[in-house]
């Protein structure tokens, strides 16, 4: 597929997940088969306001592309001026944050409070496609509430607005990631409009890519949490999608292998305090279904140093033998 000018050559793309999808995790992913990547949100205003962790979550390595920054904020004018200021980091795409339901950002009448008034939305897509060079998107959700699900109806609005695509996620901003994620509503936004429509929610295996692909006819799947302590997901993905082969779990040498080599990329760009500290959560997703995970976790939420993980992760392998 692509978007805008921009070829996506494989079957499923990292979603954007605040504070998880750093530049070690998606180079990761782009090593195990993601066809594309969207960073972490940023604030619009922050951006503008010259923040310094802002313009830090829009740096972009040359081995993670084609990737996308994500902005969120309400303000058009706003949102164009963070726009232009984000190039200067050469992104592929701009995305524009239209789902997040974190009560921080939606109860600021961003996020997901966006899509109770479609014409803001267009509003904003057009500004920020008015003022870069490269395509534009938005990730939306199925609706704000039960009551008020009107994806086709955004995802329309953000189609006259300009964008050269739209995300979907089949859930409500008051499901939050429960319960099963609404595969109809992406087959509706899809029969809906003519840009590609890349469907998101509950994406955690091959045979569910490839039920999404064939339940909704979407033009791309994004996956968020399925490859959270799994990122060989995309491999997998693209073997089953593209050949009908279904690769296994890497054994648990090669998992904590790539768990370090992660954490130690994050150390790099980030600092080890900072990096172990978020490698903590990484770690105990990394052990899921693994013998003595209960234990293991619980370790993991101890962790300070690259020596420490490196310590916890022989041990992980020594009771998974």
């Amino acid at each position: 597929m692509r978007i805008g000018s921009v070829e996506i050559a494989g079957h499923a793309a990292l979603a954007p997940m605040a504070g998880v999808a750093d530049r070690a995790f998606r180079k990761l992913c782009v090593e195990f088969g993601a066809a594309y990547v969207v960073g972490e949100m940023v604030s619009a205003k922050g951006l503008c306001f010259q923040d310094k962790k802002s313009g830090e979550l829009l740096e972009l390595d040359g081995a993670e592309r084609p990737a996308a920054v994500q902005l969120f904020g309400d303000d058009p004018e706003i949102m164009a001026r963070a726009a232009r200021l984000a190039m200067r980091r050469r992104p592929d795409v701009i995305d524009i944050n239209m789902g997040c339901p974190a009560p921080k950002v939606a109860g600021n009448h961003c996020g997901s409070a966006l899509m109770r008034e479609p014409e803001l939305c267009r509003q904003i897509v057009a500004a920020v496609a008015g003022a870069v060079p490269v395509p534009v998107t938005a990730k939306i959700r199925k609706g704000y509430s039960a009551a008020e699900a009107n994806a086709v109806e955004v995802a329309q609005a953000v189609e006259a607005g300009g964008a050269a695509a739209v995300a979907v996620h089949g859930r409500t901003r008051e499901q939050m990631y429960a319960p099963p994620a609404d595969w109809d509503i992406i087959r509706e936004v899809k029969k809906a409009v003519a840009i590609p429509v890349i469907g998101n929610g509950d994406v955690t295996s091959p045979e569910a890519a490839a039920a999404m692909y064939e339940q909704t006819g979407c033009d791309l799947i994004m996956v968020g949490r399925g490859a959270l302590g799994a990122p060989w997901l995309f491999s997998q993905i693209e073997a089953y999608l593209s050949h009908g082969t279904r690769l296994p779990d890497p054994p648990v040498s090669k998992r904590m292998e790539a768990l370090l080599r992660q954490v130690s990329e994050a150390a790099r760009l980030k600092g080890e305090r900072v990096a172990l500290r978020e490698a903590r959560k990484h770690a105990a997703w990394y052990m899921r279904g693994l013998r003595g995970a209960a234990g293991l976790r619980a370790e993991a939420g101890k962790i300070e140093t690259l020596d420490d993980l490196a310590s916890l992760c022989r041990r992980v392998v020594e009771i998974n033998i």
